[in-house]
């Protein structure tokens, strides 16, 4: 019987975070977190629910502050007050409100609670969100995003790691997006119902798991997961036979029944409950919620290999320029490396800030070698980006997977 984790990058988090005594807000309850609203309001520092009505309408006027779309546990959290420290720090030295709002779920879902306004250049209820790449690529492709001042952003231009700045080929330069983290995603179980473990994509449909396992809404993601169990490297030179035989695998697990859930962000409740016994996650989650709830979840990053996105700041176009600037400000704050460090020593993911590592030195010295925050050479070697689409790939791709799931 396999002990967890065996993932070695995965039981170096959970090491450190035990030794810290480390606390995440109490996963999951209450609300659920999918929808935005309420269950944003009880988990973020100070949301706007719903998207907001702050923003005035058209001019992104949030009454003298700003908005912040996010992702859930994207963010430092101090349990015990109840807040998010740098960002409470950023708004006590900024003189403004910051409204951090935790309602993306996924990127489609959220795209088109947004998509209408994106289109007629009105307020989106956010001055800034970080969506995924993939997505930034389509709104920035289809003109919907303001362009940077550099001059507002010296850390940026100083710190963002230099992989990062045509990591996007649709904003050579990060001229429209900047990166905020950059997440990973692997598969979990069950360790009481699936006791071996996980070793290849195919252990995913032992007869015990039958109607208990899960895969994630984001097609890149998913599909990348299958591809890599299957020989295929997502980021390399794949096409169309090679997506097909990762959509016929999916496809043959949903019809059979093996695969009954299909989630976004909120996937973490059907773990807690137990309808989920294992599926794909995306890494750092469930590391927190085996720190705080107990060792009940196995969690790696499969050694054929794990998938690597990047979550990028854009500002659409309906924010007013008076609140674009105050964006710049707070997006620059979190380039400086000693915040960037602390972020990242709470989600546990890696960072794009370059000097984060050094000053870790100071806020966690624990973690200034963890490689989930700073992966080495031979760590990337098991972390894939999938590959760029052409934009008819993308459309093509999405539609059949959005089919193939029902969404």
């Amino acid at each position: 019987m396999r002990r967890f984790p065996e993932d070695p990058i995965v039981r170096d988090i959970v090491s450190l975070l035990r030794r810290q005594q480390f606390d995440r807000r109490q996963l999951l309850r209450g609300a659920g977190i999918a929808g935005a609203g309420a269950g944003a309001m009880a988990l973020a520092s100070c949301s706007t629910g719903g998207g907001g009505t702050g923003g005035g309408g058209t001019g992104g006027d949030s009454g003298g502050g700003i908005i912040w779309g996010n992702w859930t546990y994207y963010l430092d959290f101090d349990e015990a007050t109840s807040s998010n420290p740098t960002l409470d720090a950023f708004i006590e030295q900024a003189g403004f409100d910051v409204k951090y709002s935790e309602n993306i779920d996924d990127n489609n879902t959220f795209y088109g609670t947004i998509k209408d306004a994106l289109e007629l250049g009105q307020f989106t209820g956010y001055d800034v969100i970080t969506m995924t790449d993939w997505m930034n690529a389509r709104i920035i492709s289809a003109g919907q995003v303001q362009e940077f001042d550099y001059g507002n952003l010296a850390n940026v231009e100083a710190n963002l790691l230099e992989s990062e700045w045509e990591a996007l080929a649709e904003d050579p330069g990060r001229k429209h997006s900047i990166p905020w983290q950059l997440p990973t995603t692997g598969w979990a179980w069950n360790k009481e119902m699936l006791p071996g473990g996980l070793h290849t994509l195919d252990d995913l449909l032992k007869p015990e798991l039958k109607g208990k396992v899960q895969v994630l809404s984001e097609m890149r993601d998913t599909i990348g997961l299958i591809m890599s169990g299957q020989g295929v490297d997502p980021s390399s030179d794949w096409g169309d036979t090679e997506f097909d035989n990762a959509m016929a695998w999916l496809q043959d697990a949903l019809d059979s029944g093996q695969i009954n859930n299909v989630k976004g962000n909120d996937y973490t409740q059907d773990l807690e409950t137990g309808t989920m016994a294992a599926g794909f996650v995306w890494t750092g989650d469930v590391v927190m919620m085996n720190v705080e709830l107990g060792d009940q979840w196995g969690v790696e990053l499969p050694e054929a290999g794990g998938m690597v996105a990047r979550d990028s700041f854009t500002v659409p176009n309906g924010t007013s320029a008076e609140n674009k600037a105050k964006v710049e400000e707070l997006i620059d704050y979190y380039y400086q490396p000693e915040i960037a460090a602390e972020v990242a020593a709470y989600v546990a993911y890696v960072t794009p800030v370059q000097g984060a590592q050094e000053a870790m030195e100071q806020i966690d010295p624990d973690q200034v070698n963890n490689p989930a925050i700073f992966p080495t050479e031979s760590d990337w070697q098991r972390l894939k980006q999938f590959r760029i689409l052409t934009a008819e790939e993308d459309n093509r791709y999405s539609t059949a997977y959005q089919k193939l799931l029902g969404l």
